[in-house]
């Protein structure tokens, strides 16, 4: 057998790629090669490992040496069985099917790819590194859809570095897409604690990361991506990623860190309410109660705000996207961001130029909060740091780690006393007074101030958009006039 330890992350990905293009011959999609790379890379490191209680008539070794053909039909086969069984290997080959037509591509790829490399014998950085590296290809191919999944790794990195996990606390992030919240807090933890204990490592390795996520194809890529990072669950039924719907229960547990960047989507078609509603009769199949809600709505980005804040323990810290509606918007919104401040001390918010995420201009925060309902309100700051204003990011010129450093440096995690000696020299670092916006009639967070050019623009945008929607109406009208007032054509 050839190993591949000489190879490095990139090199590895280039491979990984090379029969990716090979397979769209086939018909296959970049999302669907990269799910069937899943189903046989879990297959062949269970066959290694010998850890996973596959059944011996659908392991690798019951194909691996068939001919083509027969490869092709024991495979499907096995897929279709792997799919009923439960716990890791549930959430694995859940609905599984082969989507790999050409008899011959599938042994090329389960010859020559995967079974002439020693997965579990390859660093875990290097094999992990290389999976997310897919992962964050197939994000950038706009037409599979892939990219809602997946958070820019700079700003992520960013947020992990502020909010800054500790050995012994559990992480969970609760709209997990591929984990790479999860991966780099583990990352992070890993780098900055090289001295954990026996009992730390065995914790971060089996209870620290905690994920959950809706959709159960991504759900398979999110636990697939941890497993190859070297994170597993407690045993085979207590999973560090559980395919669910978070909204639907209050949670089963309390985090010490909450990481997430909810799907953005203004309405679904559930309403979550408390349990006064029941009581007055009228719940239905699309009104799930939730008792620990503060709100009755049928926002998901609000929703997820309320879960998140039910889910943290005393004193628990979260970074939470937000797109700039949740800021500003009157009902629901404001008294949801009322409660926030009533019940956790939010302290710090950047706001996140437009673009970076798979809806182009949709406009981003990401709010920091701790779970602090004894501390008083007086005297309490929000601070907003502002990367929006003259930041332009696209394809050729992404978001990188180093646009994000002063914020970092500025955050001072732990240190927040230390912020306003900073004040001075950051144009785009603000305080404003936690007692003046819970004053105001709707709890507003969308706040501006002078020095950093237009570093909201809400209303301007809003009036931009107007004029330019007038403008197109008014040339429509003109090149209606002007068609009408031509000479009609003779009929003659």
């Amino acid at each position: 057998m050839i190993g591949e330890q000489h190879l490095d992350t990139e090199a590895l990905i280039r491979k990984l790629w090379h029969y990716c293009n090979i397979l769209r011959d086939d018909g296959l999609s970049y999302p669907d090669y990269v799910e069937q790379l899943t189903y046989l890379l879990f297959l062949k490191m269970a066959d290694e490992q010998s850890t996973t209680h596959l059944p011996p008539e659908y392991s690798w070794k019951s194909f691996v040496d068939l001919s083509a053909r027969e490869m092709h039909r024991h495979y499907g086969m096995a897929l279709s069985a792997l799919s009923e069984c439960s716990g890791m290997l549930a959430l694995i080959f859940r609905n599984a099917k082969n989507k790999i037509r050409d008899p011959a591509k599938l042994r090329l790829l389960v010859v020559e790819l995967i079974g002439r490399t020693e997965w579990t014998g390859l660093p875990t950085d290097l094999k992990g590194d290389a999976y997310e590296g897919l992962l964050e290809k197939n994000a950038r191919d706009t037409k599979s859809g892939a990219g809602q999944y997946f958070t820019p790794r700079p700003l992520i990195e960013a947020i992990v570095e502020c909010v800054s996990p500790k050995p012994g606390e559990i992480v969970c992030d609760p709209a997990c897409g591929t984990g790479g919240f999860l991966l780099s807090a583990h990352h992070y933890l890993v780098n900055r604690n090289p001295q954990m204990s026996k009992a730390e490592r065995s914790h971060l390795t089996r209870r620290a990361i905690r994920g959950v996520e809706l959709v159960e194809e991504v759900a398979r890529l999110a636990t697939m991506n941890l497993l190859l990072h070297g994170v597993a669950g407690r045993n085979e039924n207590e999973l560090p990623i559980e395919c669910a719907d978070s909204l639907r229960t209050p949670p089963r547990f309390k985090a010490d860190v909450v990481l997430a960047n909810p799907p953005f989507g203004v309405k679904g078609s559930v309403k979550y309410t408390g349990e006064g509603r029941r009581l007055r009769g009228l719940d239905d199949d699309l009104t799930i109660v939730r008792p620990d809600f503060w709100v009755e709505t049928a926002n998901k980005q609000l929703n997820f705000l309320q879960h998140i804040a039910a889910m943290m323990k005393a004193n628990a810290r979260a970074a939470v996207v937000v797109p700039d509606n949740v800021l500003f918007e009157a009902g629901a919104a404001a008294l949801i961001r009322r409660r926030l401040i009533e019940t956790c001390d939010v302290h710090t918010m950047l706001r996140l130029p437009p673009g970076l995420f798979y809806a182009q201009g949709v406009k981003a925060n990401v709010l920091f909060f701790d779970r602090r309902p004894a501390l008083p309100t007086n005297g309490r700051k929000l601070w907003v740091y502002d990367v929006r204003s003259e930041s332009r990011f696209t394809r050729t010129r992404p978001l990188r780690r180093l646009d994000l450093q002063e914020f970092v440096d500025l955050y001072c995690s732990g240190r927040r006393k230390d912020r306003t000696a900073k004040a001075a020299v950051a144009a785009r670092w603000r305080r404003f007074s936690t007692d003046e916006i819970a004053a105001s009639a709707d709890c507003s967070f969308d706040l501006t101030w002078s020095g950093v050019r237009a570093p909201i623009e809400r209303g301007v945008h809003r009036l931009d958009e107007i004029s330019r929607l007038l403008a197109e109406d008014l040339n429509r009208a003109l090149a209606s006039i002007a068609e009408a007032s031509l000479p009609k054509p003779s009929r003659e």
